[in-house]
């Protein structure tokens, strides 16, 4: 016949409340009632133990039941079984009945069947289904380890929060944090304090809040999260990132830095293509090119970068690019994994600031291989007084500064000497160069036209000349036009100031934009 514990008298039970009461169950090899006092009486039990209390089972070698204190103690392959929640083994178990907690110690052992907790000591509230460590605990969920110094085990919900010194270490991903969320069941690790999360291929992420789901790879990270991958730096108000597809989106203030380019990108939104390296920025975007003096700013309505090698895939070489005879480098002899293997794409609204050097067009692509930008459609450069414009702009660079630009199809330079006043040249084709990163000449051929407005020297206008010419040399000097040369057959005409309105000697095609011309980098963000 079953043995029964019952309440102490001064608590209000009912006899037939076994949520309350312990059974002891049939098959118990040796039972003994030993009487210590009036008030304390012992049941001691042993082999083959088994208690029951409510839909919780105790097994064990031995036992001692204490009815006074409503207590028992078990010892030897202790082992609890909570209504199917979890199961909790142990060498020694203390437990209280009314209050149906236990105190385990002894190689303990939580399992609630996705996830297995061992520790030195467990505290669990059976009515709860809450176990707490607070001497170092470990859990192992298939191939994920997590450890901490203290840990809260909710059986019911399957969620572990670990605290002090959490090391989370999966084949994938290495978590080390103060505080952790974990569930055993969804896997996903939510992250409520500084937590830095590096992966197999070396990227680390640092985050405040968010969560890692460690099955799928889908993660979310707040509070301005920073991942450094290889050369890259990424911060951002929030970042969601798909392990599987490779896949990123960093909203909100979003700055990427490039440490191998130096180059740096500021957007309200970008995304990232992780598996085949290539971005969008969006929402105004902005990219820095660092230089020693002068770095240079570009704004867009969007960016797009990529690998040279995926843009150009063909085996053989590329002999020319599609604008006009420019050439483009092999890419095949580019590596992989070469910083140079690089080019960026502006769309609409391109506007370029540097101290020396201002720009707009409608498109404008850049290779980080040849150090080259290429504007399209109605490209503008400003170079101090000087305006130039064209079908197509290409302009050179070398680390870092201006070294080269040709212009294609309606080449002109305008030359503002004073409000109504400019010297013009107009041709098909411009090539100039620059000296240290000021423009120092430019060469203009096929149909080459001016008009140049002579001065003395005390810089007062003496006579207007407009000729026409195969090529045309124009020389630089105090950022304007300081000399021009004529190669080859000339015609033309000097006319004296009195016989012109200078507000009228205008070239074909000539258009003054200083107005959309940016007059500060604060004017990119506009």
């Amino acid at each position: 016949m079953a043995q029964v514990v019952t309440p102490r008298n001064d608590v209000p039970s009912s006899s037939g409340d076994t949520t309350v009461t312990v059974e002891i169950l049939p098959g118990v090899r040796k039972l003994e009632f030993r009487k210590i006092n009036d008030s304390t009486q012992l049941q001691i039990l042993a082999g083959n133990v088994k208690l029951k209390q409510g839909s919780s089972l105790f097994f064990c070698d031995s036992c001692v039941i204490n009815n006074s204190t409503q207590t028992f103690e078990a010892w030897g392959n202790v082992h609890i079984n909570d209504a199917d929640t979890a199961n909790l083994f142990a060498k020694h178990l203390r437990y209280l009945i009314r209050k149906k907690m236990a105190y385990l110690d002894g190689n303990v052992k939580l399992t609630d069947g996705k996830g297995t907790l061992t520790t030195p000591d467990l505290v669990y509230d059976m009515d709860k289904d809450i176990g707490t460590y607070l001497h170092g605990g470990k859990v192992v969920n298939k191939s994920t380890v997590l450890t901490s110094q203290e840990g809260y085990y909710y059986a019911g919900i399957k969620d572990v929060y670990f605290k002090k010194n959490v090391l989370l270490k999966d084949p994938a991903y290495t978590i080390t944090a103060d505080s952790l969320m974990y569930n055993t069941q969804s896997q996903i690790a939510s992250f409520i304090a500084k937590t830095l999360i590096k992966d197999s291929s070396g990227r680390t992420i640092e985050t405040k809040n968010g969560y890692y789901n460690l099955f799928n790879g889908k993660a979310e990270f707040g509070d301005r999260p920073v991942i450094r991958d290889k050369s890259l730096i990424i911060e951002a108000n929030s970042i969601i990132n798909d392990d599987s597809s490779g896949v990123s989106q960093a909203r909100g203030n979003v700055v990427i830095m490039d440490t191998a380019q130096h180059t740096t990108i500021i957007a309200g939104e970008v995304f990232r293509d992780n598996k085949r390296d290539r971005m969008l920025a969006t929402r105004k975007p902005l990219m820095i090119i660092k230089q020693d003096r002068d770095s240079l700013y570009i704004a867009a309505d969007s960016f797009y970068s990529a690998r040279l090698t995926d843009l150009y895939k063909r085996k053989d070489s590329l002999k020319k690019d599609t604008v006009k005879g420019v050439k483009v480098v092999n890419v095949n002899k580019v590596a992989k994994n070469d910083s140079t293997n690089r080019y960026f794409e502006a769309y609409r609204n391109v506007r370029i600031f540097s101290d020396s050097l201002q720009g707009i067009s409608d498109s404008l692509f850049y290779s980080f291989k040849d150090s080259t930008f290429r504007m399209y459609q109605r490209p503008v450069l400003w170079a101090n007084h000087s305006q130039i414009t064209g079908d197509t702009i290409n302009l050179f660079t070398q680390n870092k500064k201006a070294k080269r630009i040709e212009v294609f199809d309606n080449s002109f330079i305008a030359n503002q000497l004073d409000p109504d006043i400019f010297n013009q040249i107009k041709s098909t084709r411009m090539v100039g160069r620059f000296t240290d990163g000021q423009l120092d000449s430019v060469r203009a051929t096929g149909l080459a036209q001016t008009i140049y407005f002579i001065q003395d020297e005390d810089s007062a206008y003496t006579g207007i000349n407009e000729s026409s010419c195969d090529i045309i040399d124009i020389y630089f000097g105090k950022k304007e036009m300081e000399k021009i040369i004529f190669r080859s057959q000339v015609n033309g005409t000097i006319w004296p100031m009195f016989m012109k309105d200078p507000k009228a000697m205008r070239l074909p095609n000539f258009i003054w934009l200083e107005d959309r011309r940016p007059k500060t980098k604060f004017d990119l963000f506009e």
